[in-house]
């Protein structure tokens, strides 16, 4: 009964969110009672190749450890030609810290007023510019080897805001707002993060060393060149921004809720085409694929759906490619199964104890957020999968080759 009676509030609140009108902004996640440590000091790698661009280290929260990790720093292809990154940011809203998701977009929007250096210096960006579809370097800001990346222009910036704190607003926090352009920003198209970018978070999740309660604001990886190469190139942070003393107190460190906010401060607005980033706190509505009612649990997933049969020409190949497709079915079926088993003994434990209707609310919170992170994994490994299989270009006529899409490293 406790279980029909939650998802049946849930469902009434998602149609509320669908309600509100789209220019209103909407919050939905996890609180977090305390803010992020401040952003750690550290040298930027050298880019490793022409069109890439510097998304800079950012603390996310996981949820399953109570603590915040540090996401190194790295550099990533853009989705398409024109397109720069608009950091992330937390930001101090209804006495909890949310985390507004970064973007793609034709200008850089407002990231909250925080420095997290190499160009992102808390208003606008300075590490370089477009120019007739290409990126030229300011090399004043990034870290390039010439001998690699032609395409170089030297504009010396002045760093007003100095300091290394990491929010915006609440106690101590960045005290700014966005500016007439910033605002313009939020209009524009905007493309989600890429799968090299979700790569990099999850790696950095599942590295112990990374959470804050371990490094102390001083992650032994500050950045890497490419997403997901935690090797011995990696950067090591030189000093944490700030001491960090975070709330010792469990009650204090926040707690996994449902909330509706609208007209949320200076956070852009949510698009559902964006979807969260891993283990952060988003101001988007859940992603549901086209359907009107939100995912939650993993058994309310869509179904898998199976690539082209491979055509490569030849037999093996193809067979080959086969095989790979069908053990990912399978494997993805596997993760779906053990997700639901977990999350339905999850609610029948809840049910046994009686659970009260915050600490329910809760749970369906954490269930979906594991869902969507879930969904993005495998979307992610899915498209990879189909990258690895396409045709080399010079398998189709030069006249009707489509344009080459950036490598995924």
């Amino acid at each position: 009964m406790h279980k029909i009676a939650i998802r049946t509030f849930l469902l009434a609140f998602f149609v509320l969110i669908a309600s509100i009108p789209a220019h209103a902004q909407v919050a939905v996640g996890v609180s977090v009672g305390f803010g992020p440590p401040a952003i750690p000091v550290y040298d930027q790698p050298v880019c490793p190749g022409d069109g890439y661009i510097w998304t800079p280290g950012y603390w996310a929260w996981d949820a399953d450890f109570d603590d915040y990790y540090w996401v190194p720093g790295t550099w990533v292809e853009p989705p398409d030609v024109g397109l720069l990154w608009t950091p992330g940011f937390w930001a101090w809203n209804g006495g909890v810290f949310v985390f507004t998701d970064g973007y793609w977009g034709p200008t850089v929007g407002f990231y909250g007023g925080i420095n997290y250096g190499f160009g992102y210096f808390g208003t606008g960006f300075a590490g370089g510019r477009w120019d007739g579809g290409h990126f030229f370097y300011n090399t004043a800001v990034w870290h390039v080897d010439r001998s690699v990346v032609r395409n170089v222009y030297v504009d010396k910036v002045t760093i007003v805001n100095n300091n290394r704190v990491s929010y915006n607003g609440g106690d101590g926090g960045i005290n700014a707002r966005a500016s007439a352009q910033e605002e313009a920003a939020r209009n524009e198209r905007h493309v989600a993060a890429v799968a090299a970018q979700h790569q990099q978070a999850e790696a950095a999740r599942g590295n112990q060393s990374l959470r804050a309660a371990a490094n102390h604001g001083k992650p032994p990886i500050a950045a890497t060149d490419r997403p997901g190469e935690f090797n011995d190139q990696v950067v090591k942070a030189k000093d944490a921004g700030a001491p960090y003393n975070p709330p010792a107190n469990a009650n204090a460190r926040g707690e996994n809720n449902v909330r509706v906010e609208s007209n949320v401060g200076e956070r852009p607005n949510g698009e559902a085409t964006r979807p969260a980033q891993p283990n952060t706190v988003t101001t988007n509505r859940p992603e549901n694929n086209g359907s009107n009612n939100a995912v939650i649990h993993a058994k309310d997933l869509p179904a898998y759906e199976k690539p082209p049969a491979p055509n490569t020409g030849n037999a093996k190949l193809d067979q080959k490619y086969q095989q790979q497709q069908e053990k990912l079915v399978q494997q993805q079926d596997q993760q779906r199964q053990k997700l639901e088993q977990q999350q339905e003994k999850e609610h029948q434990q809840y049910q046994k104890q009686q659970a009260d209707e915050s600490r329910n609310q809760a749970l369906e919170q954490k269930h979906q957020q594991q869902t969507q992170q879930l969904q993005q994994r495998q979307q992610a490994a899915q498209q990879q999968l189909v990258k690895r299989q396409a045709p080399p270009p010079h398998a189709a006529p030069a006249e009707h080759a489509a344009p080459a899409e950036p490598k995924q490293k």
